[in-house]
């Protein structure tokens, strides 16, 4: 029986077929998933916008010219999350660009996590913890220390 003040956290064992990182291959996969990253956030700024204009319009606005727009990008931004998905990560924030890239460690499923103000994968959780359960890649066997944000 495990004891009372034990901490619940779910466990995932790992799913065969698919991809899994390990810190190297995170940081790798910057190099095609920061630029990704960077376009999805400027998209999803511009739909934020543009759903802003089509509820409160400003006098130049033309309501279909919008709604138009609007569309077209928010076909875009799907094409973006799905080139990530594609990679094998998951999109976690559209604002922040947070990006989980799934991770096998002690034989359970976690998350190695990155923002894009980081320059590196610096740090992971629980597949149950999110972002505020984040801990320092240090921990676990890829030898690799955080270098921090720019």
């Amino acid at each position: 029986m495990a004891p009372q003040n034990a901490a619940l956290t779910l466990f995932r064992a790992p799913k065969a077929g698919k991809k899994y990182f390990t810190v190297v291959e995170a940081d790798k996969a910057l190099a095609y998933v920061r630029p990704v990253t960077r376009d999805l956030m400027d998209c999803y700024a511009h739909v934020v916008d543009i759903r802003r204009r089509i509820e409160k319009p400003r006098e130049q606005d033309n309501r279909e010219h919008l709604e138009a727009d609007y569309e077209s990008t928010m076909d875009h931004l799907s094409e973006l999350v799905d080139e990530l998905h594609q990679v094998g990560v998951e999109l976690k924030d559209f604002e922040r660009g947070l990006i989980d890239f799934p991770a096998v460690h002690d034989g359970r499923e976690i998350y190695l996590c990155w923002q894009f103000k980081e320059q590196s994968v610096c740090a992971w959780h629980e597949t149950d913890a999110g972002f505020a359960g984040r801990q320092d890649v240090a921990v676990l066997d890829d030898d690799k220390s955080c270098d921090k944000a720019a």
